[in-house]
């Protein structure tokens, strides 16, 4: 199967340099220069990955990642010559799956790239017989890749849904923020608390009734991250 990236960049010669480098290794690249397009070819295309630019015009990229989340679940990796953690938490608060600072590598570029690509592809198709995790009202098939809160259908990005799947798979233990991003980003982890919070916050405003006391997802400070065991 052929995969379709979307290069979104206010830059040709940067879209046309990624194009190149993602045309290499097999993949089928939709090249669009505003966040305007690239939301118009996330309609008209079978997308499995956004590249995309922090500032553009017409439509930035924090606020096209916003859009694009109210309706698609696709994996999104934010380029920005910003470097300051703060952009980096800004850019993942708006959905973002993953964010590389330019100028960037293009070896580490395509290897997160094809890590995405995977995580998101496999999504749903883990075991052939029907698997549930379940704590309390929150359910997690593991067949179809589905999140159900009290009978309600949550939607989460691939990044949430791995990290949801990883504590739910360890009930009841302490996952430790060097554990949790190992696994979910398969890469080892260089100070990876902020990522890991970030993404455990916006979690939490999935699946929990009040994020700030949470049911499901507890902090064990100066250890990591659980999920209980809830019985109904």
């Amino acid at each position: 199967m052929t995969y379709t990236i979307l290069v979104c960049d206010d830059d040709q010669l940067i879209v046309n340099s990624i194009a190149l480098h993602l045309q290499k290794e097999g993949y089928r690249v939709i090249r669009t220069y505003n966040g305007l397009e690239a939301l118009e070819a996330v309609e008209q295309h079978e997308i499995h990955l956004i590249l995309l630019d922090v500032m553009m015009p017409k439509l930035d990229g924090l606020s096209t990642t916003l859009r694009i989340r109210q309706e698609k679940n696709i994996p999104i990796i934010m380029l920005s010559a910003k470097s300051e953690d703060t952009d980096k938490i800004a850019g993942l608060n708006f959905g973002a799956d993953d964010y590389m600072t330019k100028p960037f590598n293009s070896f580490e570029l395509l290897a997160r790239v094809k890590s995405q690509i995977r995580r998101y592809t496999t999504l749903g198709s883990m075991a052939s017989k029907p698997q549930c995790l379940s704590t309390g009202g929150l359910w997690l098939d593991l067949d179809t890749g589905s999140v159900t809160l009290d009978g309600d259908l949550v939607k989460l990005t691939p990044t949430e849904y791995k990290i949801l799947v990883y504590l739910m798979k360890h009930m009841g233990q302490v996952l430790s923020i060097h554990q949790i991003y190992e696994n979910v980003w398969q890469e080892v982890a260089h100070a990876p608390e902020n990522t890991v919070a970030v993404h455990i916050r916006r979690l939490r405003e999935k699946i929990e009734i009040n994020p700030k006391e949470p049911k499901y997802i507890k902090v064990v400070w100066g250890c990591g991250y659980m999920v209980e065991k809830i019985d109904l």
